[in-house]
């Protein structure tokens, strides 16, 4: 669906509010049935979303696959364990309170807005759409317009399998955000920069609208020297250059122990070469930037430190090679901006507590990664950072499990999803308290003579 008007975006909201009314979202058995739907929608349409991410990201067929498709797990997980998500649950009372029961009872918020993202325009719509869903609502989705193709099936593959008045696709630029974003909404979900963020909160405050806002910043990835080298190195090049590091977890940069330094260094670039050949522009297994602005900002950031390898570009197709770059400054503009691209920096340090404090002048990012065999070591890490989410001797696997939490802190995001986390945020947890007629005493009942000191022992107080 394709809507360029102010009057049919409030038109569509307006429906969404009608049949969110007529309670047959709140049936469980319903959200069952689009869950199964959406899973039955990608799974008919694999081919054409294969298509849609090579077209946008050039993005190979084994990352669409593991990366945008395998969201149908997450589907699998809602479906299996939605009615016990959907229960109200038992909450506990004191003593004074022995003649109530108290309950907590989930309940859909109304009608939600998705807005998404451009570098997984795909996953990265259908995953907060499963909690939507699950959790009751109606909903509008808003691709992001910079991944044209994706955007357009996602707008033919809803309308087809979904009725508008429940969930709803518009298209368009920062025009049409603008009025989606003026509009009220019960909550909305956004993914994407730290800038755009900003303004989507800023207009949700005038709505006092809920926000999830899934952001990103610099994760940094400490090496230790006791590790496996040649895991770590693997690991970590997957990692970074996964969909030519436009991750939002990706490793935006090396924090390495001056020891292992060049060791790790020699590992990556064998790595790369394992990976992508001696020439990456001729890889089928490498994507490329997904515009030319994106480009010409990465192409800048080359122009910081010492190119150790990569450093190649061909603007005509949007190719950056993998590259990685050692000497920079903590004042470039690589170490300014969150790259988003297949840049790797490498800072080395002697003593962990230096590669704690670089970490803790900054924002707290969305990941931070930590390579080391050292419990201590690791707990200290864990003491002393902040960031979204960590994950220890490896990258990017973290956001595959569904029962952890994913989002950001600070200014690397506000609330999270995945699994369980997905439904909470998309549910009103409405408390419930519930009293008898078998008893009723009459101690908080005026008149209040003679009860003071009562009540002063009863509250101990």
């Amino acid at each position: 669906m394709i809507t360029k008007k102010l009057s049919n975006l409030t038109a569509i909201i307006d429906k969404q509010r009608d049949f969110f009314q007529t309670g047959q979202t709140k049936n469980v058995d319903f959200r069952l049935t689009q869950l199964k739907t959406l899973k039955q929608a990608i799974l008919e349409n694999k081919p054409a979303i294969v298509q849609a991410l090579q077209a946008d990201l050039s993005k190979p067929e084994f990352e669409t696959y593991i990366s945008e498709i395998s969201v149908t797990k997450e589907i699998d997980a809602a479906i299996k364990n939605l009615k016990n998500w959907s229960k109200p649950q038992k909450a506990a009372v004191s003593w004074d309170f022995f003649s109530y029961s108290a309950r907590v009872h989930p309940e859909p918020l109304g009608v939600v807005l998705i807005i998404g993202p451009w570098n997984y325009p795909f996953q990265l719509i259908i995953s907060p759409l499963i909690g939507a869903i699950a959790a009751g609502n109606c909903t509008i989705i808003k691709p992001s317009e910079i991944a044209p193709h994706t955007s357009s099936l996602l707008a033919e593959i809803i309308g087809k399998y979904f009725d508008p008045a429940y969930i709803a696709v518009v298209e368009g630029g920062a025009e049409i955000s603008q009025q989606l974003l003026a509009e009220k909404f019960d909550h909305i979900f956004f993914t994407g920069g730290t800038a755009v963020g900003k303004i989507v909160m800023a207009a949700a405050a005038k709505h006092l609208t809920p926000v999830t806002l899934e952001l990103g910043g610099k994760s940094p990835c400490i090496v230790d020297t006791e590790i496996n080298l040649e895991y770590t190195a693997r690991r970590i090049t997957w990692g970074k250059f996964l969909n030519a590091g436009q991750t939002c977890i990706a490793p935006d940069y090396l924090l390495v122990n001056q020891k292992i330094k060049p060791d790790l260094i020699k590992s990556i670039k064998k790595c790369l070469t394992e990976f992508y050949g001696n020439n990456p522009a001729n890889s089928p297994d490498y994507s490329r930037i997904i515009s030319q602005n994106h480009f010409e900002r990465l192409n800048k950031l080359l122009k910081d430190g010492e190119i150790i390898t990569g450093g190649e570009t061909d603007q005509s197709t949007r190719y950056i090679a993998p590259t990685v770059i050692d000497h920079v400054s903590l004042t470039d503009p690589i170490m300014q901006e969150e790259i988003f691209g297949p840049i790797l920096p490498v800072i080395e340090y002697t003593d962990i507590t230096e590669a704690i404090a670089l970490i803790n002048s900054r924002p707290k990012p969305l990941a931070l990664y930590l390579f080391t065999q050292n419990k201590n070591l690791q707990k200290q890490v864990l003491q002393e950072t902040s960031s979204g989410g960590v994950c220890i001797n490896d990258t990017i696997m973290q956001v595959g499990v569904s029962s952890l939490p994913f989002g950001g802190v600070g200014e690397s995001g506000i609330g999270s999803y995945h699994g369980k986390a997905s439904f909470d945020t998309f549910s009103h947890r409405k408390s419930v308290l519930k009293n008898s007629f078998w008893l009723d005493l009459k101690w908080r009942y005026a008149p209040y003579k003679d009860k003071l000191s009562t009540i002063k022992r009863m509250m101990g107080i």
